[in-house]
């Protein structure tokens, strides 16, 4: 096992920091990710969550630190890894089924051999029932709603059966009934098919009731592990350099910036913006509806 790897855990972001343009995006970044763990990794836009998947995916070279998959050092040939891609768009009259999209992430893959068309037909079936998308299978993914769309993108993901996936963004833009269905199909298959997931959103409530850990990123550093060790004013005021706020709200965390400079307080607010209600704004230190 390569010097510093961790026993067990599916992926192991080590110390890793990310420079673009001369600038730090990402700095001394750590956490793991067990086999058949939900994480999330949570932040806002300019964040570095991208940056980061680009990064495990071996599409983004790091400045320092390392990122271990199963032990060994990540590269472009790992095929234990899954991804769901942020924006995804077709045009509607683009001759491609949900099932034609599906059987592409095997196709994609370097197999080394090729299925027969039957079992290739049959691990197309398989993905289609673990995500419900069998009666919209035969339906062109242009003309597919978001939700319908995400449960195609995440079947594709699956077929070639990574240990690890990663879901960019993938309640953004879908309301609150199919965000909601999507999380609970990706905690299912972390439960029922043993499959890491780590799932980037900027707003944390939706995933609370599923996560194991969280990855919270700000200004391109990172506290990681459980909800209840990372989502405090003290681990939250430290990771941002300024004070804010941690109030449950009827059951719904919300992060509120504190009073301070502007550079500091430009980074909370637009983290609670992500975290407020849409009827909600922010004002310095007061949640005003």
């Amino acid at each position: 096992m390569p010097e510093g790897a961790t026993s067990g855990a599916v992926l192991s972001v080590e110390g890793l920091g990310v420079r673009i343009a001369g600038r730090q995006v990402l700095d001394g970044v750590d956490f793991q990710v067990a086999p058949g763990e939900f994480t999330g990794l949570i932040g806002s836009n300019g964040a570095g969550k991208t940056t980061l998947f680009r990064a495990i995916l071996g599409l983004q070279g790091a400045s320092s630190g390392q990122i271990l998959v199963e032990g060994r050092p990540r590269t472009r040939r790992t095929d234990s890894i899954g991804y769901v891609p942020q924006k995804f768009l077709l045009d509607p009259d683009l001759p491609l089924r949900g099932r034609d999209l599906v059987g592409l992430g095997l196709d994609a893959r370097k197999l080394g051999f090729t299925l027969n068309r039957q079992r290739r037909a049959e691990r197309v079936e398989e993905m289609l029932a673990a995500v419900g998308a069998e009666s919209f299978a035969d339906t062109r993914v242009g003309k597919l709603s978001g939700g319908e769309q995400q449960r195609i993108l995440i079947a594709h993901a699956l077929i070639s059966r990574p240990r690890l996936l990663l879901a960019d963004e993938p309640l953004a833009n879908l309301d609150l009934r199919s965000a909601q269905e999507v999380v609970a199909l990706l905690a299912g298959i972390c439960r029922d098919r043993g499959v890491a997931v780590l799932i980037s959103a900027h707003e944390i409530n939706a995933l609370l009731p599923v996560m194991d850990r969280i990855v919270y990123l700000a200004g391109g550093r990172a506290a990681s592990g459980t909800s209840e060790e990372v989502i405090r004013a003290d681990v939250l005021s430290g990771l941002y350099g300024h004070h804010v706020d941690v109030i449950d709200v009827h059951g719904r965390v919300l992060i509120v910036a504190g009073a301070g400079d502007d550079a500091d307080l430009h980074g909370c607010e637009e983290t609670v913006e992500h975290e407020l209600p849409a009827d909600a704004v922010v004002q310095r230190d007061e949640v005003v509806p």
